[in-house]
């Protein structure tokens, strides 16, 4: 049985029991492929609406980036309100809002309903890294206020912003408390427990090799096929080559995060204040947030090649230092990747195919939100209100240039020419 990646994550998980092998053949009113944030939800979702769900899984529940990302549940959309008005005209950018909000509250109404225990705690700083963020986060914190009436931002000068997160690297920042945040792999095992108790199957370690486009479809795999009437495909980074047609919507990139060993109680407020979650305005943007025994977690640095850094702790404590160079002597307790979607415009693709299966991927660094909402949308979309569903699939998400085979080269340019801006 496939191991889960070290990390801090693995290391406090609360449950790592497993599921079994899919052995033989089965029917289900709903085959889900991939056990992470989207394909959980989704299946819970389905199940409450007294659907017959079958969820296959590579890997183990949350082995991909379900389980090993920065743990952040932002509102809104991973583009921002003004871009979005600009892409998809300004009542669609109120509904995106809305549903970005809904996103928090799914999140949130989960954990609760199954009394998840993940660490959950609000509140986020976006902080400003140039002088000239500092105007884009003023008129962004006026606009939600003004335009969205939401009142849960406000912006912080430079000297707050150091107050708040113990460093001078910044020259202002939103804070946001409608955000929340939490230990992502432990959300996710909490979210398979639900779907289990819910009448949920799910296997792991079962690939699945291909699936029919047919009605009903078959989804196979080695160690036995799913009949289904609708297949979910939930494989976000991890889709590869299972369905070729969506496969160049996506770009998948490696992120890496590291945990140091616990700083105390003093040395952690000092670090975050307020013990929210924290992300800045890099392109290749860095975020970290304390873990519950008061650790730093720390996500910095990516790469788009199929192999990790040798090093992954040193890999991001490059990036770390540069925020907090007083924990120059701190010792550095775990060191972890994972693999991502990213779309060209940053905004999710959700796609319909052949009429019952349904897909929704390319979350780029919002996942946690999104992913579940996603989960929630495509279940109301099987079970016949494809509203929020339609919202989402209405949002152009362009095809990379070159499709798969050249996507790689382009992105690498790309990235390669925003790394340099951030660093001038």
């Amino acid at each position: 049985m496939t191991n889960y990646p070290d990390s801090y994550y693995t290391a406090t998980a609360n449950e790592l029991g497993g599921f079994p092998v899919l052995s033989g053949n089965l029917t289900a009113d709903v085959c889900v492929i991939g056990a992470g944030y989207t394909g959980l939800s989704t299946a819970i979702h389905l199940a409450e609406k007294g659907f017959s769900v079958v969820v296959l899984e590579a890997e183990r529940v949350g082995w991909g980036a379900s389980g090993r990302n920065g743990g952040h549940v932002g509102t809104g959309q991973r583009a921002g309100q003004h871009e979005l008005e600009k892409m998809v005209g300004k009542d669609t950018a109120q509904t995106l809002w809305q549903y970005g909000l809904d996103a928090v509250d799914t999140v949130t109404s989960l954990i609760e309903r199954y009394d998840i225990d993940c660490d959950l705690k609000p509140g986020n700083i976006h902080m400003a890294s140039k002088p000239r963020d500092c105007t884009d986060l003023q008129e962004e914190v006026d606009h939600l206020r003004d335009v969205y009436h939401y009142d849960k931002v406000s912006y912080v000068d430079k000297q707050q912003s150091a107050e708040l997160v113990g460093s001078d690297s910044f020259h202002g920042g939103m804070i946001d408390t409608g955000c929340q945040h939490l230990h992502p792999l432990n959300y996710a095992l909490g979210l398979a427990k639900a779907a289990l108790e819910a009448g949920v199957k799910i296997y792991e370690n079962t690939r699945v090799k291909d699936y029919t486009h047919t009605a009903p479809s078959i989804v196979d795999t080695p160690q036995g096929q799913i009949t289904a009437d609708y297949v979910v495909l939930a494989c976000n980074g991890y889709l590869d080559k299972l369905d070729k047609k969506v496969a160049g919507k996506i770009m998948p990139i490696n992120n890496f995060m590291l945990a140091t060993a616990p700083l105390g109680e003093e040395m952690a407020r000092n670090l975050i204040r307020d013990d929210f979650s924290v992300s800045d305005s890099l392109f290749v943007i860095n975020y970290w947030k304390l873990s519950a025994d008061n650790r730093l977690l720390f996500g910095g640095g990516e790469n788009y090649s199929s192999k990790f850094p040798k090093d992954i702790k040193s890999f991001v404590q490059k990036c770390m230092l540069k925020i907090y160079p007083q924990l120059s002597d701190t010792a550095i307790d775990y060191g972890w990747g994972g693999t991502l979607a990213i779309t060209m415009n940053r905004m999710p693709h959700f796609d319909r195919i052949d009429g019952n299966t349904y897909v929704a991927h390319g979350f780029s660094g919002h996942g946690v939100p999104t992913a579940t909402f996603a989960g929630k949308a495509m279940a109301e979309a099987i079970s016949g209100d494809a509203e929020k569903f339609d919202v989402f699939a209405s949002v152009p998400t362009p095809t990379f240039p070159g499709g798969t085979l050249l996507r790689w080269p382009g992105l690498v340019a790309g990235m390669m020419y925003y790394s340099i801006r951030d660093r001038l």
